[in-house]
């Protein structure tokens, strides 16, 4: 490895770095400014709570053992609905892929289903799945799978037709070019609709709580907001912050594993 070459990648290094230093000093100065402000007066706390009264509020639901239910409870529901509903939605987009003419005939369906607001089929769900866990996790995979058929299947329609055409020319089967043409390029656009269907997921989670739970954090949001007490709530969207996060960067990792294996696969 040439000095030039070490020098780059010292650079990439040190870049990585600051970016993580100065993330991490605005969350500092924001919960810190928040704090401070409360102290002085600029700022009610009844309204906007403060970083130690959420940490209270945290530790005072934990000591009563009614933290973790609610955590796991909602967890739990926003992953099966993110598997369900990204199995769905890739299983969907390949099936849309094979056959051009149903691609053609349910797009617009397929868009106006993502432009509708799921929480209006709150009321039905229940009717149909009971109020319950269940409706949670079909309105999770409803808001997560829309999305996912829409940005796989604009993965694999954009992948250039002349390497198809030619594995085409080859004999190749339709399912030996998705296989080993479409599959392999859309990877990364698969990988975006995973980090996407993961917001999603968390949404309709929360809404699904909102509606129907009594657990969650979804339902400790609602009861805080009930009730006025700020606190609870500040506390729960920070703990769904920290969640969220979480399970982004989770996926984030698995992405970056696939793709790792895809270029090795494909540089050999």
């Amino acid at each position: 490895m040439s000095e030039e070459h070490r020098k780059y990648l010292r650079g990439i290094k040190r870049r990585r770095s600051l970016v993580t230093l100065a993330r991490v000093l605005l969350l500092v100065l924001m919960i810190g400014g928040w704090e401070l402000a409360v102290r002085l007066g600029l700022a009610d706390p009844f309204i906007v709570s403060s970083p130690s009264r959420v940490v209270s509020c945290l530790a005072g639901l934990a000591s009563r053992g009614e933290l973790l239910p609610h955590v796991a409870a909602t967890f739990a529901e926003t992953a099966a609905g993110f598997a369900a509903g990204t199995a769905a939605g890739c299983a969907a987009a390949v099936l849309l892929w094979f056959s051009p003419f149903l691609e053609r005939v349910l797009e617009p369906y397929l868009v106006v289903l993502n432009a509708l607001p799921k929480i209006a089929l709150g009321p039905i769900l229940i009717v149909w799945v009971g109020a319950g866990a269940g409706a949670i996790i079909v309105m999770a995979l409803l808001v997560s799978t829309v999305v996912t058929v829409m940005t796989v299947l604009a993965g694999f329609l954009e992948q250039g037709k002349e390497k198809q055409e030619l594995m085409a020319s080859f004999g190749a089967t339709r399912a030996q070019t998705f296989l080993k043409a479409v599959l392999p390029a859309s990877v990364p656009s698969i990988m975006s609709a995973l980090r996407i269907s993961v917001g999603m997921s968390w949404v309709g989670v929360i809404v699904g709580e909102y509606l129907v739970s009594k657990r969650g954090i979804g339902y400790l949001i609602v009861y805080g907001g009930q009730v006025f007490r700020l606190d609870l709530v500040m506390a729960s969207v920070s703990v769904l912050c920290v969640l969220a996060a979480a399970m982004y960067y989770a996926v984030a990792f698995f992405e970056k594993r696939v793709s790792a294996r895809f270029a090795e696969t494909a540089a050999k």
